[in-house]
């Protein structure tokens, strides 16, 4: 699947980027740019896409990505809106060449060596990180430079990290392969409910069934089904926390016609079954 490149521009007097992001529906395509990012969601829900990680995401989450790494967040079809979010970027020598050789550094360097795979940090971790963004936003140069230095450490000293890439993951940046991801990531987006066949698919992007089941598996190192039931799973789990509807409602609302596929399908991707995520979720939230 081809990425978009993003050009990158820092802000005056400064040697990297932070900017307040707000529009009706995040619908940037999804994309890559060779510096790294941090990104917090101030307001939204949907699905986020990192390399070939698809995950639901909702306001809080904090996310940190390596260069080149491609990504997008897309929101749920019945998102309200506004969507918003603090995005800052940075090149790898934004402070000099070799500034993570020196040893106070030490344990950013090893962070920025895992952003690689993508990283996102829990909410308590992102509750701590989101005032110093906002901070962040109305400093002066200097100031905003050693907010972020301490925001890097605070960061890197995080035990409880989750990856989003398996390791080893490589993009390779192709492109004119953009569009065609693109368009299935958008298709699914508005028919996961609906039946999605591979002719269908294919005929989108105006390949063959067999070119196109091969150039997905190959950009996105999963088979096309595999991320389709990983998309319809994480829409799932979204409609038993969020509506009262039956286990076998939110079957056929997510496209599944036998809801014994469906648990089958819950079970291997969620690793439980849609009644005991249901009961987990609402226990915890009662406790709380």
């Amino acid at each position: 699947m081809k990425a978009q490149f993003e050009a990158f521009q820092p802000l005056p007097a400064s040697s990297f980027r932070i900017f307040g992001y707000e529009v009706k529906e995040f619908d940037a395509p999804w994309h890559y740019h060779p510096e790294y990012e941090l990104t917090i969601i101030l307001r939204s829900e949907g699905i986020r896409y990192v390399g070939n990680s698809m995950e639901s995401f909702e306001a809080g989450d904090l996310v940190l990505l390596g260069p080149n790494l491609p990504h997008c967040w897309k929101n749920a079809p019945d998102h309200p809106g506004p969507a918003s979010s603090i995005v800052v970027q940075w090149p790898a020598e934004f402070m000099g060449a070799g500034w993570l050789d020196v040893e106070e550094f030490k344990s950013i360097r090893r962070l920025l060596q895992l952003a690689g795979q993508g990283i996102r940090f829990n909410l308590e971790v992102s509750a701590r990180v989101k005032p110093m963004l906002d901070e962040m936003l109305e400093m002066q140069p200097f100031t905003r430079l050693m907010k972020f230095l301490e925001v890097l450490e605070l960061l890197a000293g995080v035990k409880n990290i989750h990856f989003l890439c398996e390791q080893g993951f490589a993009y390779p940046l192709n492109y004119e392969d953009n569009q065609r991801i693109n368009t299935v990531y958008n298709y699914i987006r508005e028919h996961y409910g609906e039946r999605i066949t591979l002719a269908t698919l294919s005929g989108l992007v105006h390949m063959s069934e067999e070119a196109f089941s091969r150039f997905f598996s190959r950009t996105m190192q999963k088979p096309l089904f595999t991320f389709l039931n990983e998309y319809r799973i994480n829409m799932a789990a979204k409609l038993l926390i969020e509506t009262d509807m039956q286990v076998a409602e939110v079957s056929f609302a997510c496209g599944y016609d036998s809801p014994p596929f469906f648990f089958r399908q819950f079970r291997k991707f969620g690793g439980m079954t849609p009644a005991a995520y249901r009961k987990q979720f609402r226990s915890t939230e009662t406790a709380g």
